[in-house]
């Protein structure tokens, strides 16, 4: 026989959900598939959603939660930490394309 779950079990298989997508968000971050980031990015935001509409932990289950919040966090500033160079990345790359542009702008204008 199979016993439901209780409402503080549930809750802590939310932060095992929501630790699971941090960590493949990892994965991704350190194999630059920025695209599944992003994408495992909305399942954690949606995972996390799940969670704000339940209730406390007991007593017992809060050092559970404890364990999972150091790990989530901990994937979460290596996730940023592997970002971080791409973002400059993209920012050089942003502002080589509006000197380009403008370089065009200014070309085009004293061509006409």
């Amino acid at each position: 026989m199979i016993l439901p779950m209780s409402h503080s079990s549930s809750i802590l298989r939310q932060y095992e959900i929501i630790a699971g997508i941090s960590s493949s968000m990892l994965v991704e971050a350190r194999a630059n598939n920025w695209d599944r980031v992003v994408a495992l990015g909305e399942q954690y935001q949606d995972a996390v959603e799940s969670l704000r509409a339940m209730a406390t932990l007991s007593d017992e289950d809060r050092q559970a939660r404890k364990d999972l919040l150091t790990k989530i966090l901990d994937d979460d500033a290596h996730i940023r930490m592997l970002a971080t160079p791409e973002l400059g990345r993209l920012g050089m790359l942003l502002g080589n394309m509006k000197r380009q542009q403008t370089v065009l702008q200014a070309y085009s204008h004293t061509v006409s």
